[in-house]
């Protein structure tokens, strides 16, 4: 292990959320506290340890940062503060990968409060995400909970508001899977005891409860669902009854087909990347968007491949023997 780089608190202090690795190959990241008001910060580092502190928030711009950043498709980072901005319910903001921060929505309660997990680009262009509390029912102390979906330009549309028995609470990001729903989970709610759920949502809003922990199979999931190449979502539960105490690792089937995913999202030509997936021993091609690569079958659920020049950013095929599985989202070419 190396230590890259240690914060001192004027820089940041407790860095809660993972990192992101953006196009220009540097890593961004947020720390819950430090900075020059001790509210937190958005840092960048290089893969050497430089670091640049991009942005110090203060109570007029948010505080208290769980959520890690996604870099969208304009190529700025978005994420979301979990109290702070006009109306103290949290923020969604932006920031350029030199320092140039602007809040695009603040959270009123009445369209949620405490936004504590970070924001999803998802393939119509949409940001998604969660609020632990607000919204307008009020079968729970503060709100349930609600989903939206924000355009880039900050217009917010809340989707759906929890009401303690489709679930409550949602504390982790959703995904969008490979049916262009949404999945995610409530730390509480349910008619399983108020032990948490697992959900689809649409997007135009309509929620199915998948499951409902009893507590002998888990409960309060605190973290996000991950889609397996299988199709499934797999997740954990941080507690429980019984033989359940100390939690929970589940899987829940989708009847989703198989797809493949990347190591890392993007690349230049010429770069040889990672690519999982199912039944790839006799895999006979791949191609990034339409364009042939050159690959190496390293297991059956492993292959690596080659950039090819020419190439554009798209999806990425695999022709196995049980057929060509595609992958979930596009490969971001880079310069």
């Amino acid at each position: 292990m190396t230590t890259l780089h240690s914060f001192d608190g004027e820089d940041g202090a407790g860095p809660g959320a993972p990192m992101i690795q953006a196009t220009d190959g540097s890593f961004y990241g947020i720390t819950m506290n430090g900075g020059s008001n001790n509210s937190g910060t958005v840092f960048k580092i290089t893969p050497s340890g430089a670091l640049t502190t991009l942005h110090s928030f203060g109570s007029g711009d948010g505080s208290s940062l769980n959520g890690p950043l996604v870099q969208g498709n304009d190529g700025n980072f978005y994420s979301t503060t979990e109290s702070g901005g006009t109306s103290g319910y949290g923020t969604i903001f932006k920031i350029t990968s030199n320092g140039v921060y602007t809040i695009v929505h603040n959270f009123d309660s009445t369209d949620g409060s405490a936004p504590a997990c970070g924001l999803v680009q998802a393939s119509d262009g949409y940001f998604y995400g969660t609020t632990y509390e607000g919204g307008p029912n009020n079968s729970c102390e503060n709100g349930c909970g609600t989903v939206f979906k924000m355009t880039p330009g900050g217009t917010l549309t809340t989707l759906h508001s929890f009401d303690s028995t489709d679930g409550a609470n949602p504390i982790a990001a959703m995904i969008q899977a490979t049916d262009g729903n949404f999945y995610g989970t409530t730390y509480a709610g349910g008619t399983g005891g108020d032990w948490g759920t697992v959900f689809k949502i649409t997007r135009d809003g309509k929620v199915t409860t998948l499951h409902s922990f009893d507590g002998d199979d888990g409960a309060q999931p605190y973290g996000p669902v991950a889609q397996a190449t299988s199709g499934n979502l797999y997740g954990t539960a941080t507690n429980g009854i019984g033989a359940a105490n100390d939690g929970t690792v589940f899987s829940i089937s989708t009847e989703l087909g198989p797809f493949v995913s990347f190591v890392s999202n993007s690349g230049k030509a010429g770069q040889v990347i990672g690519i999982l997936g199912q039944g790839f021993t006799g895999t006979s091609g791949v191609s990034f968007n339409k364009t042939p690569a050159e690959f190496a079958i390293k297991s059956n659920t492993l292959l690596t491949a080659t950039v090819p020049a020419g190439a554009s950013t798209g999806l990425v095929t695999v022709a196995t023997p049980a057929g060509t599985l595609t992958s979930n989202i596009p490969f971001r070419i880079l310069p």
